[in-house]
């Protein structure tokens, strides 16, 4: 079999763990397995780096920024070569562009576009085993480019699809997907496995397991995905095409505090406004979440819309400098929110989950100020400091902790 398997920040953060994950791989080999290696940068490794840059210019440009995180994947798979050229097999690490892993131009999330798979197929055929740099690529121009926090999970699944592998194992520090944070909620559940629009909503909406874009690549390419831990034994979490055989409800709850809340005030409450205002939005490359559209005074509106605290400086200046064509009379932002969300497959077919969600929230004290809703997930807007209340009255309410909520 050919496995590919990819391995956390925090699975390889010192000494100690480098040979622990060493050692994991060496018994895949030893199994009579052809593996493939991803790594994250070492534990705080691209933090320290972001800090680093702060301290030269707190508005680096993104092309820089990725040309300086790209360094901290290079760290972590040369250090595993080494440690499992030191126990006795071989090894070989490659960066992005050695591999020929093709992204677009999107500095700090840039997407593959292809991967010439030519260079590992022959270091594979030599018997080594190959360790590749996660979360980077290579554009047109040949800089180097970022897929964007967690895009190490992306790389793998990447290689996985474009080799053809048997199998794409995601190694982190915990033992599987969990009906909710088990940092948070302490009664969390493992789940043997999930549905693959169940994770890409739940990683989208702030479950830090995996990437998003990861499993959204997972699905299109029939990919068998699992995560497990890389500090145990125990069996993991497979990520699949459905499962409707269970008929759950909902599988998991999810947070994200690393958003901002926007409001445009005074626009003219006319056709095409909101047309213009996203459509310059999305030229800047910013991606929007939760949106909604009041009506205020005299022919006006406001419209509130969500996105991620990294985008928030680059909104602001793009709706300062567009303000004359938007014609809007001004604007406010709030960091101290946070997107709570539920998720779950069979929520299409069911009504009340939203009532019981609301009076869970209700119950705990917490109020909601935006509300967005799709086939399988609903999300609220609510203030951060509620965030980690709200997350357990919530998954109380849905008695997740022992079975998911189910309605037959």
């Amino acid at each position: 079999m050919l496995i590919v398997q990819k391995y956390g920040g925090s699975s390889v953060a010192n000494t100690e763990r480098i040979f622990n994950v060493a050692n994991r791989i060496i018994d895949t080999v030893k199994e009579g397995n052809e593996v493939v290696v991803v790594l994250s940068a070492q534990g705080d490794t691209t933090d320290d780096l972001i800090a680093k840059a702060a301290e030269i210019d707190p508005n680096a440009s993104r092309r820089e920024m990725d040309m300086l995180l790209s360094t901290g994947e290079q760290q972590s798979v040369a250090l595993m070569a080494m440690a499992i050229n030191k126990l006795g097999y071989r090894a070989i690490s490659l960066n992005a562009a050695q591999v020929g892993i093709s992204t677009s131009s999107a500095y700090s999330n840039a997407k593959i576009r292809s991967i010439r798979k030519s260079r590992i197929e022959r270091e594979l055929s030599r018997g080594y085993i190959v360790i590749v740099t996660g979360f980077q690529g290579v554009n047109k121009y040949d800089d180097v480019t970022t897929l964007g926090r967690g895009g190490s999970d992306t790389s793998a699944v990447a290689l996985a699809s474009a080799l053809h592998a048997d199998l794409c194992e995601i190694y982190t520090d915990v033992e599987g997907i969990y009906t909710a944070d088990p940092r948070v909620v302490k009664n969390a559940r493992k789940l043997d496995y999930i549905s693959h629009d169940e994770m890409v909503e739940l990683a989208t909406l702030g479950a830090k397991v995996l990437h998003n874009r990861s499993v959204e690549v997972a699905k299109k390419y029939n990919v068998e995905l699992v995560v497990r831990s890389s500090l145990t034994k125990a069996e993991g979490t497979l990520v699949k095409g459905d499962t409707k055989m269970e008929k759950v409800l909902v599988s998991g709850v999810a947070s994200d505090k690393d958003i901002s809340r926007i409001t445009v005030m005074g626009l003219s409450d006319q056709p095409g406004e909101a047309f213009k205002l996203f459509s310059l939005l999305d030229k800047a490359g910013i991606c929007v979440d939760i949106i909604i559209q009041s009506l205020g005074r005299k022919s006006k509106k406001d419209i509130s819309f969500t996105v991620s605290k990294q985008d928030l400086p680059m909104t602001l200046e793009t709706l300062e400098k567009n303000k004359d064509r938007l014609g809007f009379a001004e604007v406010s932002h709030d960091d101290n929110v946070a997107k709570l969300s539920i998720v779950g497959a069979g929520m299409a077919t069911n009504s009340g989950v939203a009532s019981l969600m609301f009076e869970a929230l209700f119950d705990a004290g917490v109020n909601i100020s935006m509300i967005s809703t799709s086939e399988i997930k609903i999300s609220v807007l609510i203030d951060e400091k509620d965030v980690e209340r709200g997350m357990i009255a919530v998954h109380d309410k849905f008695n997740l902790a022992e079975s998911n909520y189910r309605r037959d």
